[in-house]
């Protein structure tokens, strides 16, 4: 049976970050996945300054932008108006996972991981991992980054994630026909679901088109995308809608149990205002990384989650707050007085630019919010 310090099982940018970080730093370390890379996923592809940064730390590298499109003016619609089109805005970068995870998941190998992608999973049992084709791993620490459908999640917890709370997202790719990249803005769309947003992204060779928000209060998420395409020139009827769940901000308190430790979607670290989750995500595996590298380090694997659950104090703290200002931002009886805020106060605009790139975090894009919110409420009720 292969044994290694550190078994990662999926190698999405939360897993390639942990296992690079972990093999750089000297640790003997497995990735699992279940697909063969390059291989496609569903997602926006965003990646911002606050991604780069991140990418840059962990892979020890800058990231390679010949594959992105790169935009530094973003529009803001609601209801069909646009709020704002905001420029020179620090760069935000258009990726397509394909590319990206490949990316990744190339410099883990190169760092010393081994590959055992292209193997389903048949059992867990701590951190043993037994694959379909016989072969059986065992670590000391075991980091499951394998998404918001995550197989190890399911192991502890039985169910990988709160269906009353989880979010969904419903998506496109539009060809350079329907939506010439070089020609449409990167865009959001608030309330193009209830409790959530619409986006259109420019890419190299396509454009991602989606809608999402909270699953509950949208059950029929199909009819809003279809509204959207529509709004944006799109042939709803002609399309093929590929969905995924969303874990937005709903993240676990406690992210593992003894030495399993979850990263990334499987715990939930996905922004619950913007949807962005590859920064936290690459965040995420370093952090659980460093907490496998310091309980190693003194022969207690045991002792990984709580070094994580302390190594994560901060994300935690700025995705409640973010959770809580979602409120503010999504809930259809406030939302008439948000978007009179964002429409007036170029301050908050900006601030929520910096937050992406990285700039400020959620208390301080919070009190700006905050500070202007009630004047607008008085003129609402005043209205």
């Amino acid at each position: 049976m292969p044994s290694f310090d550190l078994i990662v099982i999926g190698a999405g940018p939360a897993g390639s970050a942990a296992a690079c970080w972990a093999a750089r730093h000297g640790l003997s370390v497995a990735v699992v996945d279940k697909a063969r890379f390059p291989r496609s996923k569903l997602c926006g592809g965003l990646f911002t300054e606050r991604s780069r940064a991140y990418y840059q730390e962990i892979f020890e590298r800058d990231f390679d932008l010949s594959r992105a499109v790169t935009r530094d003016a973003i529009e803001f619609w609601h209801d069909g108006g646009q709020l704002a089109r905001l420029e020179d805005i620090p760069p935000l970068h258009l990726t397509m996972r394909l590319d990206l995870d490949s990316q990744l998941f190339s410099h883990a190998l190169d760092a010393g991981a081994v590959d055992f992608s292209g193997h389903m999973i048949s059992e867990i049992t701590g951190a043993t991992v037994s694959l379909k084709d016989g072969t059986q791993i065992t670590g000391r620490v075991l980091i499951g980054a394998d998404g918001v459908k995550s197989i190890v999640a399911r192991h502890l917890f039985g169910a990988p994630f709160d269906t009353a709370t989880i979010g969904f997202g419903l998506e496109i790719e539009a060809t350079p026909q329907e939506q010439a990249p070089a020609e449409h803005p990167l865009r959001i769309d608030f309330a193009a679901a209830t409790w959530g947003y619409g986006w259109s992204f420019p890419k190299q060779g396509s454009t991602t088109v989606g809608v999402g928000g909270l699953l509950a209060p949208n059950p029929n998420l199909k009819g809003h995308f279809a509204s959207y395409l529509t709004s944006l020139g799109l042939d709803a009827e002609s399309k093929r809608f590929k969905g995924h769940h969303l874990p937005f901000g709903d993240f676990r308190k406690v992210p593992g149990r003894a030495q399993v430790l979850l990263a990334g979607d499987a715990a939930g670290l996905v922004d619950p205002i913007t949807g962005e989750g590859i920064a936290f995500a690459m965040k995420s595996g370093q952090l659980a990384a460093q907490a496998t590298l310091d309980a190693l380090a003194t022969d207690d694997p045991a002792r990984a989650l709580p070094l994580y659950q302390a190594n994560l104090k901060d994300m935690h703290r700025n995705l409640r707050i973010a959770r809580n200002l979602r409120r503010i931002i999504f809930a259809p009886r406030w939302q008439k007085a948000f978007v009179s805020t964002f429409r007036r106060s170029g301050t908050v605009r900006m601030q929520y630019m910096r937050l992406l790139a990285g700039e400020v975090e959620y208390p301080e894009l919070a009190r700006s919010v905050l500070r202007r919110l009630p004047r607008y409420l008085l003129n609402a009720v005043r209205r």
